[in-house]
């Protein structure tokens, strides 16, 4: 017995001393971003956010107009998910799964509590609205082109090799810049840039390395630094701006919250747009009608057009890079069909196939860690079940 209570009393000494080692590395380091990182995510024995965890940021309203209703097709939720998916989709904690064609909503599922006004983080697809803002600012003459240099909006990009740097190199994932992009380090840049409070400070320790422009290498601080631009070139708040050019015009349903770096901070624009499935899904009717909604031109179509074409870049090993555009994924040709999408590291896409006139969304907890042609393999299951309740 006494043996027992010893082992268990040291051991209770040495998670202490760990715990004391722990506070003063954090301290020390000025890293105290881990509190909330070890308080919500790492004590809850994930390494990587849950998906409706915005309220323990600051976040910053996306304001919405009057809704515009999806339509039922007349087929609605005729042809239940098949059993293959079903299995798929417990597996991989989907929240929500949304069939939408020919304007309409085809099919709907949602579980886990959650329903068709759940607020769920879009991580990723984030980027892609960005993207998209970017066209909209384009046209309007705020940027004068995505070659237009980031250091006419942000002076710490004005000099050096920092210099070269464009919004197009932003867009496309090619900016050189030596972001350390490892999501299971709770010391590098994504954990950094989702749970600290001054991304503007930490964005400004990177610096291009590499020339821009040549390799592909997806970097959530690329798309940081987008939001920079566009609030200066704007001078509107990212959601202040997403609010006047699309979510009221697109007629969304809810309000969105953008989560902020601190109270009355910077939008973390790489990420963290919260919203619902439904309204998830204008993002893609959007560009499956070229930047119109219903009639009106939203976003310039020769824009949208560009940004679903591949980059023209070279990946790490040399050869060519057949899966982005600006901010979108591409899947050049799949069971006969082009498509693309925008998606976020637990598995939130946003789907769209032009000749199905079909957009597809898929929110979770999870995604499969294999690839396939460089695409996360579920992504393939969400699109042929997609296409086979469609029919």
């Amino acid at each position: 017995m006494k043996k027992i209570r010893n082992f268990f009393r040291g051991l209770i000494l040495f998670i202490l001393g760990l715990l004391v080692v722990a506070n003063l590395f954090i301290l020390i380091t000025g890293r105290t971003y881990l509190y909330k990182g070890i308080a919500n995510t790492y004590l809850r024995g994930r390494t990587v956010p849950g998906i409706d965890e915005y309220a323990i940021f600051e976040n910053r309203k996306v304001e919405n107009g009057v809704p515009q209703e999806w339509p039922s097709a007349r087929k609605y939720n005729k042809n239940p998910l098949p059993q293959k998916y079903l299995e798929k989709n417990k597996k991989l904690e989907t929240v929500a799964f949304l069939v939408i064609k020919n304007d309409s909503v085809r099919f709907e599922q949602y579980w886990d509590g959650f329903g068709d006004s759940s607020l769920t983080n879009s991580f990723s697809m984030g980027k892609t609205f960005v993207s998209i803002l970017t066209g909209i600012a384009v046209a309007e003459g705020k940027i004068k082109s995505v070659d237009q240099p980031v250091g006419d909006f942000i002076p710490e990009f004005s000099t050096g090799e920092n210099a070269r740097l464009t919004i197009r190199h932003l867009l496309t994932m090619s900016s050189g810049i030596n972001f350390d992009e490892d999501y299971s380090n709770p010391l590098a840049f994504p954990a950094q840039a989702y749970y600290g409070t001054d991304l503007k400070k930490l964005l400004f320790k990177y610096k291009v390395t590499e020339e821009p422009g040549k390799i592909f290498k997806y970097l959530s601080g690329n798309t940081a630094i987008l939001g920079m631009v566009l609030e200066k070139a704007t001078g509107k708040h990212i959601s202040e701006y997403a609010s006047e050019k699309l979510w009221k015009p697109m007629g969304a349903k809810m309000p969105a919250y953008w989560s902020l770096d601190h109270k009355d901070g910077l939008e973390k624009a790489y990420c963290c747009f919260n919203s619902n499935a439904r309204d998830f899904a204008r993002f893609g009717q959007l560009y499956l009608d070229s930047g119109r909604w219903k009639g009106t031109q939203l976003v310039p179509q020769d824009y949208v057009l560009k940004s679903i074409q591949l980059a023209g870049l070279k990946d790490d090993d040399g050869s060519a890079n057949l899966r982005y555009g600006y901010s979108w994924w591409i899947l050049p040709e799949y069971r006969g069909h082009f498509i693309f999408y925008a998606r976020g590291i637990l598995g939130q896409y946003i789907i769209v196939i032009p000749d199905q006139k079909m957009v597809i969304v898929r929110l979770g907890k999870k995604r499969e860690a294999e690839k396939k042609h460089d695409h996360p393999v579920d992504l393939f299951d969400y699109i042929d079940a997609g296409l086979e309740m469609a029919k």
